[in-house]
This record gives C-alpha cells, structure tokens and sequence, in this order.
C-alpha cells in the first residue's frame, strides 16, 4: 500500500523560515509532544489500516467504562499478539467521528508475527465487532510512526440542506441542516483559511501545544444527490478544529455571517465563542498520508516533533 509522495526537510532547532507566500515561521523542539509508542527491543513492527462506524464510540482513545476504538483493537490485537507494546493512532477521533482511512502502529513480537502473518486479517475479522474493521496489516520499518510520521490528514464533512432531512440510510454520517445552504459563499470563504495560520478560534486549547496548522486544502462541493461534502487537509489538526471550521462556514453558508467575520477569527489568538463546533457525526477520517520510505518516515518525525511558533 502506498503511503505518500513526498518528505519534507527537517529544520534546525530555532531555526525560521520564510515560507512562500506565507509568513516567517519558526520551528523549535517541542518539550509537550512525546509518542506513547516503546518498541520492545525485539519485535516486528506493523501498520494497521483501520476503519470504523464511530456512533457507538466514545472516541478512539481508551477511557475508563467507556467503549472506545482503541479500546476493541487492543483487545483483539492481545489475543493475536500476546504482550504486543505501542499501539499508536495517527488521529484520535472523537465520540461519533467515523474513519475510513485510520491509521495505527504497534509492536510485536516476530514468533507471533510469523505464526499468523498469513491469515490475520481473516483472524481480526473474527474477533472485532462488526462496526470496527481492520482492513490491511503490514510490516514496516521503526522508523514508521502512525502518529509523528504523517504527512497530511484528510477530513470530510457531509451536510445535507434538503428540506425533507437526511435519507434514513446516510442518518449516521450526514448532517441534517435545517437552512439552505449557499455554495458559492461557503467556497469564497473557505479560500481565505488556507495557509498557515494561528486557528486559536478553532481550537480547544491544550498546554504547551500549539494552534498554528498549515491548511493545504478546504474546499466545499455538492454532489448530485443533493449532499454537501466539505474536504479538508492539513498537516495536523488541533482538537475540535475541523467541526469548528466547518460550523463557521455553515454560519457563512446559512448567511447568519459573512466572510469578513470568518477572517477576522484567523487574528483573534484565542478560542472564539460565536464559533459553534459542527456535530460529530458528520465527520470521517477518510485518509493519512505518510512519505514513501523509512529515510522519509524519519524525516517527517523528527519535523513533527518540533513546535511552530508565527514571528
């Protein structure tokens, strides 16, 4: 399976530079940021592309009395590989986020990896619950991390404005919005948040991390069956950023605001409170994209781990 195109140059600690068309940026080591990820000191690591119905989910993280993504996969992944270390998810979803392209990592020992690397699929097809689907398992190098060696993440939100609701086959992954919605507006105001910027308006704030993301693309498009589908991709995310993005853009898009309000939110530095995060359910993880090789996996890992700061 393919995992990226192309691997992005590391920079020095404190280093700035001028990105084109954008502003200074600098990058330093960042002290927040630490993969949960021990490898044992000898094992196989494997690549784990999962997919998953997220209704019934507390998220992806584990919590306690809570049934969680993450959660069911190490339960499966304890009766294949007993003593497996380091499962480590590229994106940790929310309660009701759905994932069609979600990718995880972990260690296992090679006895274990040799005695069911044939038939492991079919073994985890088994053992998960039918809302939770591991849909390729391959081995990889260390350098391989789920989390700090992606590249981009890629969102989609689906909406649907008709009047009579959402078809009762779609209920689970579509949002019924009771407005109609302006394309064009929505597309206008969608280009002014690309780039690299401080989305502080978006984001739930969490210590020490940063809120400055380069957003590659968001763009907003209506299918012929009436459904409004927001794409959106970026490096990385902050927590709840995508929901408020496109909360915003329903506001602009039901003409409660305008494009000048969306804007005017990239310079405010702080979480907004006129932005309402859009609900969950309308939300998939449809793709993470990683470079092609172990040199590129590095690579982008250690860029990862070094925090932006905008000067």
């Amino acid at each position: 399976m393919p995992f990226g195109r192309t691997t992005a140059p590391v920079r020095e600690r404190g280093a700035a530079v001028m990105l084109p068309g954008r502003m200074c940026v600098t990058y330093r080591e960042s002290s927040t940021m630490d993969d949960t990820s021990r490898p044992l000191s000898t094992s196989v690591r494997l690549r784990l592309d999962i997919s998953y119905d997220g209704t019934d989910f507390a998220g992806w993280a584990k919590q306690p009395r809570q049934r969680t993504v993450a959660g069911e996969v190490a339960t499966a992944l304890g009766h294949l590989f007993p003593g497996y270390e380091g499962l480590t998810v590229a994106g940790r979803t929310d309660a009701g986020v759905h994932a069609t392209g979600q990718v995880a990592h972990v260690d296992v020992s090679p006895e274990h990896w040799r005695d069911r690397a044939d038939d492991v699929l079919w073994r985890l097809r088994g053992i998960l619950p039918p809302d939770v689907r591991v849909r390729a398992v391959t081995e990889v190098d260390k350098a391989f991390s789920a989390r700090f060696s992606a590249e981009s993440r890629r969102y989609v939100y689906r909406v649907c404005d008709a009047i009579f609701g959402v078809d009762p086959l779609r209920r689970n992954d579509t949002l019924a919005w009771p407005r109609p919605l302006d394309l064009a507006a929505m597309q206008r105001a969608s280009a002014s948040l690309l780039g690299e910027h401080d989305f502080a308006a978006f984001c739930k704030k969490r210590e020490g991390a940063t809120t400055i993301r380069a957003l590659t693309r968001i763009d907003w498009e209506r299918g012929s069956d009436g459904i409004l589908t927001a794409t959106v991709v970026a490096d990385a995310f902050c927590h709840s950023m995508v929901r408020s993005l496109v909360g915003a853009m329903l506001a602009v898009g039901d003409g409660r605001r305008d494009a000048d309000w969306l804007v005017g939110l990239l310079t405010l530095g702080r979480r907004s409170g006129e932005v309402v995060v859009a609900p969950p359910h309308g939300l998939t993880l449809a793709e993470v994209a990683y470079p092609v090789d172990a040199a590129g996996w590095a690579l982008r890992d250690a860029q990862t781990r070094r925090l932006r700061t905008l000067s």
